[in-house]
């Protein structure tokens, strides 16, 4: 009798064992099913879009604002401290391009190699960020790409072509989907970006307290507008800091003494500020090999000299001009500062690196955080 009812229970076991096998088997079966489908469907909405050859497409860019809008209509991204670049994989291989169509490959090997598995005639848009031992984006070691390779990783943020599609006139959550159903590469290098849905502000909070560089807005219906500024995505900076042009330098130790920079008012550069900290011998050593080519006799600054005194004692006149070597305005610096003056003036300006990602045309004044 205890035999039967240990044979029973026996049974009873491997039945449900057996049961939950086909349930299990059942399941997997409804997934790759939804899994084809799915495929299906993107196939056929990719398969709709134009076509296009893949090549480089100029970056739609941010435009800077002291105001968060509010509403539903926007989705955030943490705000990246590293070099916009494209990539491009096309029959001959992948090509990383910055926003001046310069090649990249060199610098960021690792990064091209990572970028392999994309399928011929894709283009996607992202950031090469350098990531330090707390696990944020410091430009300061994307600096010295070639001591930090390991650290250095490519985040994706845009799908702008896939097989010879084109999908830019696709709404941005719409590509933003795509690109997380079809690239799937799994080298570690390269990240997806994430987007958050939440009140900016909270978001902002968690920025502040990371010690971060501010968050990026897009608007979630928005196609991609090469080379635009429309202020379909914006971007709002926690820290003070932006980007300069370089149009001079006074003579020093190492090459130069102090950096003359300026941003662009329409045809006009206008002078800002001399910059002389956050150099090291060897930095400036490494910035002077960059700049001494672009000699020229005349001062590209349309407000110089200063004719007013500045109560800090640092306005550029004639006589201070005469010391001077200008430059052609070809190169942009990150320039981080403790505030404007109201004479239009940075003050406790700091070299934080070069930009060799940005067209010089393209640095404005950014408008301040508000508070």
């Amino acid at each position: 009798m205890a035999i039967q009812k240990r044979r029973g229970i026996h049974f009873r076991r491997e039945r449900a064992n057996g049961n939950r096998e086909f349930l299990s088997l059942l399941i997997y079966a409804e997934f790759v099913l939804l899994k084809n489908a799915m495929h299906t469907e993107i196939g056929k909405r990719l398969g709709s879009l134009p076509k296009t050859e893949a090549s480089f497409v100029e970056p739609m860019d941010c435009l800077s604002v002291s105001k968060l809008p509010e509403g539903l209509g926007w989705i955030w991204e943490i705000k990246l401290d590293g070099y916009r670049a494209l990539a491009v994989k096309s029959g001959s291989g992948v090509t990383l391009l910055s926003r001046r169509r310069k090649s990249l490959n060199r610098q960021f090997p690792n990064i091209v190699e990572a970028l392999a598995d994309l399928p011929a005639g894709t283009v996607v848009d992202g950031e090469v960020v350098a990531i330090d031992e707390s696990g944020r984006p410091d430009f300061n070691l994307l600096q010295h790409f070639r001591a930090e390779l390991s650290r250095i990783q490519y985040y994706i943020f845009d799908l702008l072509c896939w097989k010879d599609r084109d999908l830019t006139r696709l709404p941005l959550i719409e590509r933003r989907e795509l690109l997380k159903s079809v690239v799937a590469l799994r080298d570690k290098r390269i990240k997806i970006s994430d987007y958050i849905e939440a009140a900016p502000e909270d978001l902002l909070s968690a920025v502040r307290e990371q010690g971060l560089e501010g968050i990026i807005g897009k608007r979630r219906d928005s196609l991609y507008q090469p080379g635009e500024r429309s202020g379909a995505w914006i971007k709002y900076r926690v820290n003070r800091g932006q980007e300069f042009v370089i149009g001079g330098y006074f003579p020093g130790p190492h090459g130069f003494d102090s950096l003359i920079v300026g941003y662009y008012d329409g045809e006009k550069l206008m002078y800002v500020a001399r910059t002389r900290n956050g150099f090291v011998p060897a930095s400036r050593r490494q910035v002077f090999s960059k700049l001494k080519h672009l000699l020229t006799p005349t001062c590209p600054f349309a407000n110089l000299p200063d004719t007013r005194r500045s109560r800090f004692g640092e306005e550029l006149n004639a006589d201070k001009m005469k010391k001077a070597v200008w430059l052609r305005p070809e190169t942009v610096a990150q320039i981080e500062f403790l505030e404007w003056t109201e004479g239009d003036r940075l003050r406790h300006s700091k070299f934080v690196g070069l930009r060799e990602d940005k067209n010089p045309r393209s640095v404005v004044k950014e408008r301040g955080r508000e508070g």
